[in-house]
């Protein structure tokens, strides 16, 4: 085989199932297709539970770190704006944006225009800064179970950015060959790891009850730091955003509702019931497990190189059931951290594609998966190297990309309140967006790792989307046509002798407009028929937008004049699509007129990117000649 049929084979297995449908898109977040059975909400919520429920096996030993004695109060901070702060925003979420869209969806629904758009953009910058170190501190903090259990080799300790670096590849290729059955593993993953932690967390809980010294130690050690109790709320209330990402996993947990069976009411009541449940559980889980580590585990194990650090409940596991059951748990911790990972993954995968290519902000090959997920994996290889596969060191990334996405759908869902006039639950909302601004506000000060990585992904993003817009500038963005009846008379008519479009602006539209228009293309094109004279007006929409739907009126102005009427995002591509659809539709190559568009071709140029017009006729023969190669079939384009 040849150099370029490698290529060419490469190129083929790299774009395989290319499709402008994020929902065709493998993994845990794609919608449910038309072979794919539907499941129960229960067992959907363990799709998105591998992202939620991981995160104890972090969580507890970071809270240790952040809030030190006062972890348990810290974390019921957490606990009450989880049941009192995100689960009411994502309920909104689920009944308003039911197929998958997410908040990020309601968003564009609510900002149009350029503003919305940019204002997605950034919110896709905070995502893939969620999603990627997602992958990233799940996958360290699978290394440091690894590394502390008994029975990992001495001479492999000390390479914990290898070992992290060969899960995130491992994560990788599996996503490279396909993705399936994901909602089978996910269950079977939960059910296992959460009955491990119950055993972990309720013998934990007995030697607590048991031992009431250690309570005596631990609440007297409280006393000693803080002081007065009023104080210890205060301390544990300005702490609390530093376990902020002990909220992750609600944003996934909206991704997955077209799994769920049924009609779209029992799908909505059903992703409420996956939030409620998952937040119910995970929020015992939080309290438990943040009382015993406290209680029974050494403040210097919590610290960088202790054997507690990253990895708390495993910690006991080990101290309190044996080694054989600690590597049980721990077995168990690194798969499901792992496949957090391949959440994530999924969750990447199915964003991307949803977004920048329907915005016409992403280049081709952002509709296959491989390709994306051979970015997503360099990525988090650099982020792995970055971070030195430290756990502690990427939570502060990790906690301001899933804040800044809970407070953006905060946002939405009261700006839908909002629109729908519900004044008490838009000043609900508003106190909870105010809540999580503020959280956000303080992580990001506090550690402001996180807004920089961001920064960075936004960067690349609007970049990538800059530079995709204008290489795309030349494309079709018509997906579909339709005409009424009153345009297909003409088009019956015409197509019977010639089609001769004039391609007009519209302005007062009275009479001598029309004839005026006339007189000036017969005088530029030496024109002597007037019969087969069509005008075609183009209505800019919002020229934000990339794909479109072209629906043609056909109307007769002041008796005489035959006007065809569409509403698009850019005057070039409508006329485009609507000149070759003619000519399919009429088996005859239309011709149309144009005036030259006066001004600096530059600055006319960029009119056309940002506003949908400007150098409309060269565009438009432009766009016909990329998509017909055939000169002898393309429709004839004059100016004058």
């Amino acid at each position: 085989m040849t150099v370029a049929e490698h290529r060419s084979t490469l190129r083929e297995w790299l774009l395989q199932g290319i499709s402008d449908r994020a929902g065709q898109h493998e993994g845990p977040h794609a919608e449910a297709g038309e072979h794919e059975k539907p499941h129960s909400w229960w067992k959907v919520m363990c799709l998105t539970g591998v992202d939620y429920f991981s995160t104890l096996g972090y969580q507890p030993g970071i809270a240790a770190l952040a809030a030190g004695v006062l972890s348990p109060l810290a974390t019921l901070v957490l606990v009450a704006v989880t049941l009192l702060g995100a689960l009411p925003v994502y309920r909104r979420v689920a009944a308003d944006s039911p197929h998958g869209e997410g908040s990020i969806a309601m968003l564009v629904r609510l900002l149009s225009f350029w503003k919305g758009k940019l204002f997605v953009l950034v919110l896709l910058g905070f995502a893939a800064t969620d999603f990627i170190i997602t992958i990233t501190l799940s996958a360290a903090d699978a290394t440091a179970h690894i590394d502390e259990n008994p029975f990992w080799p001495q001479a492999w300790h000390g390479h914990e950015v290898l070992v992290t670096l060969l899960l995130v590849a491992l994560l990788g290729g599996v996503f490279l060959k396909g993705f399936t059955e994901a909602i089978g593993i996910a269950v079977a993953l939960v059910g296992v790891y959460l009955a491990l932690n119950v055993i972990v967390v309720g013998e934990a809980l007995w030697e607590v009850l048991t031992n009431p010294a250690r309570v005596t130690d631990w609440t007297g050690a409280m006393t000693t730091a803080h002081g007065s109790p009023l104080a210890m709320v205060g301390i544990a209330l300005l702490v609390f955003p530093k376990l902020a990402l002990g909220l992750s996993g609600f944003e996934t947990g909206v991704a997955v509702m077209p799994h769920i069976k049924g009609n779209l009411e029992q799908r909505i009541r059903g992703g409420k019931q996956l939030l409620t449940t998952a937040a119910a559980i995970m929020s015992v889980f939080l309290i438990t497990s943040s009382v015993v580590t406290t209680v029974l585990i050494p403040e210097r194990e919590f610290q960088p190189g202790g054997q507690a650090n990253g990895r708390a409940l495993a910690y006991l596991a080990h101290e309190n059931l044996g080694s054989v059951f600690g590597s049980v748990y721990d077995i168990s911790t690194i798969a499901i951290l792992w496949f957090a990972g391949a959440s994530a993954m999924a969750g990447l995968l199915n964003l991307v594609p949803r977004y920048l290519p329907k915005f016409g902000m992403a280049p081709s090959w952002a509709r296959a998966v491989r390709p994306l997920v051979l970015v997503f994996t360099g990525t988090a290889f650099l982020i792995t190297w970055i971070f030195d596969a430290d756990v502690d060191a990427q939570g502060g990334a990790y906690a301001t990309g899933v804040l800044v996405l809970i407070t953006s759908a905060a946002t939405a869902v009261t700006l839908s309140a909002r629109r729908r006039r519900q004044r008490g639950r838009t000043w609900a909302f508003a106190a909870i967006t105010a809540i999580f601004a503020y959280t956000t506000v303080a992580n990001v000060v506090e550690r402001p790792d996180g807004v920089k990585i961001a920064g960075c992904f936004i960067l690349a993003i609007l970049v990538v989307s800059l530079l995709s817009r204008i290489f795309r500038a030349f494309e079709l963005r018509v997906t579909r046509i339709d005409a009424d009846h009153v345009a297909q008379g003409f088009l019956t008519e015409l197509g019977k002798r010639q089609i001769r479009l004039i391609a007009n602006e519209p302005d007062r539209r009275d009479a001598a407009e029309y004839s005026n228009k006339i007189a000036q293309i017969i005088a530029d094109n030496d024109m002597t028929d007037q019969a087969d004279i069509l005008f075609v007006e183009v209505t800019v929409t919002d020229a934000s937008d990339f794909e479109t739907e072209l629906h043609v009126h056909g109307e007769v102005l002041h008796h005489r004049y035959r006007v065809l009427t569409v509403a698009s995002s850019s005057v070039p591509s409508a006329l485009a699509a609507l000149l070759l659809w003619m000519r399919d539709t009429t088996h005859r190559r239309p011709h149309i007129y144009f005036e030259w568009t006066e001004g600096n071709p530059v600055a006319n140029f960029a009119r056309y990117l940002i506003f949908g017009q400007g150098e409309v006729a060269p565009v438009t023969r432009e766009m016909i000649r990329q998509a017909e190669p055939d000169r002898k079939r393309r429709p004839h384009v004059h100016v004058g």
